[in-house]
């Protein structure tokens, strides 16, 4: 199998005044609620399901123990947008110690993409990065939300981070293996 190159982004906001929310979509269609259980199999529906026709393969392997210790950390959460009550994307924060979180994974369902959401579930998630020690008295209050993107992501990504306020700090670009997208189940995306 070949390398090609894929060039990775690394983007923050350092104060909660850096978000530029989006505006929701119109209406009462979509709502975004924290899946406050951890489940593993849920979870590895939204990570396989949007990520699917993007590459995302890192956590493919994981048992369901794996998943569940990952899940049951302090500070990490699943927000999950819905449209008429159909999961349409998330966001994942992980704090990660001395108050910066991450933001692990955010993506779209490929059915939802271009529609609105993304930039609202965007700005929904990263509000919900910068007040997680409400949620989580025992962590610091934070004081930086980071985030990585590529350029195998939707190729919106890095302009919808950049509109909420993410600013740039490291580029890098490292060869990978050429790869099929896996899709979120064996065949989905076969031609």
């Amino acid at each position: 199998m070949s390398n090609v190159p894929v060039t990775t982004w690394s983007l923050e906001q350092n104060s909660p005044a850096d978000l530029l929310p989006a505006a929701a979509p119109e209406g009462d269609a979509v709502r975004i609620v924290r899946a406050e259980v951890p489940s593993p199999e849920f979870s590895r529906f939204l990570y396989a399901s949007v990520g699917g026709d993007i590459r995302w393969t890192d956590r493919l392997g994981w048992s369901h123990a794996r998943w569940r210790e990952y899940l049951e950390r302090p500070g990490v959460e699943t927000w999950v947008a819905y449209e008429h009550g159909t999961p349409a994307g998330y966001v994942e924060l992980d704090a990660m110690g001395d108050g910066v979180v991450e933001i692990a994974y955010f993506g779209l369902l490929p059915a939802f993409r271009g529609r609105g959401i993304g930039g609202h579930l965007l700005s929904y998630g990263t509000a919900r990065a910068w007040d997680l020690a409400v949620r989580w008295p025992e962590l610091p209050p934070t004081k930086r939300v980071w985030l990585h993107t590529c350029s195998w992501d939707g190729e919106f990504a890095r302009a919808n981070y950049e509109r909420r306020g993410f600013t740039l700090f490291k580029t890098e670009v490292e060869p990978r293996p050429a790869a099929t997208t896996p899709g979120p189940w064996p065949g989905a995306f076969a031609e």
